[in-house]
């Protein structure tokens, strides 16, 4: 009993000895397992950290201004889209080109006083303005010239231009010597109210004359731009009327002139009108009718005029005007009538109508022939009865 007691230990001892060897065995395979899987993951890092870099292209630098302004002798800047001068002071320009043509603001170009000189160097043109003031504000522009022997013209692509302020202590408007100025309203088409300050700094404001108010500018259907004025971008009826600006800057505020608005509706093309004769041939005292249509769109005027062959010899001019709707939503039929009593030989010949309105105008034309009246026959007299006499 003793010696299976003894076999049974004996037993138990090599199992346990068996499982710890299994269990270190494994723990050493997962361990030999784990620095695989940790190695794979380095390999994949260094990888990614030999990635080639992307070259990126220089950027292209922007093409130099041939245009820069003189600060003082020998030292110049570049102009961007805006300067300013201080009024009185001296404004000079140097543009690059051998020739180069400049434009200057309205003011100036009437100016009389030779406060303008330009300059043409061999390689360089330079633009000189003293004794400035605030009307000089305005656009400059240099063109390089081609040229051909003698003959040169303007390079529009090449032109350089800058918007100079004069801005002046006492004048925040650009004078005018007008107190009143009308401006058409076209429809669909943008209009401008200049309302041009000295100065960048101004706040400058819509207002109209009756009623009292102040014009909201919410940049959509007006807009304003310190160097063009406000803009009514698509007109309508309800802009009409008296328009000022005022412009304010530290304790100064003006306004400027008044700007009679008037609405007009504009046609989108020329009128195109067909004529149409009551017959192309007439008999001497038959009486005639020319008829000129045209389709035009509502509330726009269009004149009708005629050429007619009567016109020669003095014949007086007979017309009927009529309007009426037609199947457009927004189109109504403008018809003409040329009325021509009793017709006479004279009349023969061609008709022309004259259709015009704000775009344009477009002739049509017909003829009509006249022909003379049919002469009645004469009645065959019948042979006189021989009366016999009874003795």
């Amino acid at each position: 009993m003793s010696i299976v007691k003894g076999f049974r230990s004996k037993c138990r001892l090599v199992l346990g000895t068996l499982l710890i060897c299994a269990l270190i065995f494994e723990l050493a395979y997962c361990q030999e397992a784990q620095k695989t899987l940790s190695g794979k993951k380095a390999k994949t890092k260094v990888k990614s950290t030999t990635t080639k870099p992307k070259v990126t292209a220089p950027r292209a630098k922007p093409p130099l201004s041939i245009l820069t302004q003189v600060v003082k002798k020998g030292k110049f800047q570049r102009v961007g889209e805006t300067i300013s001068v201080q009024s009185g002071h001296t404004l000079e320009l140097r543009c690059r080109g051998k020739p180069v043509q400049w434009t200057v603001p309205l003011y100036l170009e009437e100016d009389h006083e030779g406060r303008l000189k330009i300059v043409q160097h061999d390689k360089y043109g330079v633009l000189t303005v003293v004794n400035t003031t605030g009307a000089d504000t305005g656009e400059f522009t240099c063109f390089p010239m081609f040229c051909e022997d003698t003959d040169c013209r303007r390079e529009y692509s090449k032109a350089a231009k800058v918007f100079v302020f004069f801005p002046d202590p006492q004048e925040l408007f650009v004078p005018s010597s007008e107190y009143q100025e009308i401006v058409q309203l076209r429809t669909n088409w943008p209009t401008v109210l200049p309302c041009q300050v000295t100065s960048p700094e101004a706040k400058v404001t819509l207002h109209r004359e009756y009623p009292p108010s102040e014009v909201p500018v919410d940049g959509s259907e007006i807009s304003f731009d310190v160097k063009k004025g406000f803009t009514i971008h698509r007109p309508r009826p309800y802009h009409a009327g008296e328009l000022y600006c005022v412009a304010s800057l530290g304790n100064l505020r003006q306004s400027s002139i008044r700007y009679m608005l008037i609405y007009v509706s504009y046609p989108r093309a020329p009128p195109a009108p067909e004529i149409q004769a009551s017959s192309s041939s007439m008999t001497v005292g038959d009486n005639l009718r020319v008829i000129c249509t045209v389709m035009r769109e509502r509330d726009v005027d269009t004149d009708i005029t005629w050429e007619y062959p009567g016109q020669q010899i003095g014949r007086p001019l007979y017309t009927e005007d009529s309007v009426s709707p037609s199947a457009g939503e927004n189109t109504e039929k403008f018809q003409s009538i040329l009325l021509v009593d009793e017709v006479r030989d004279v009349d023969q010949g061609t008709y022309i109508c004259t259709a015009q309105n704000l775009q344009g105008s477009k002739s049509v034309s017909t003829s009509v022939k006249v022909l003379p009246k049919a002469t009645p026959k004469p009645k065959a007299k019948k042979p006189k009865e021989k009366r016999l006499h009874v003795h």
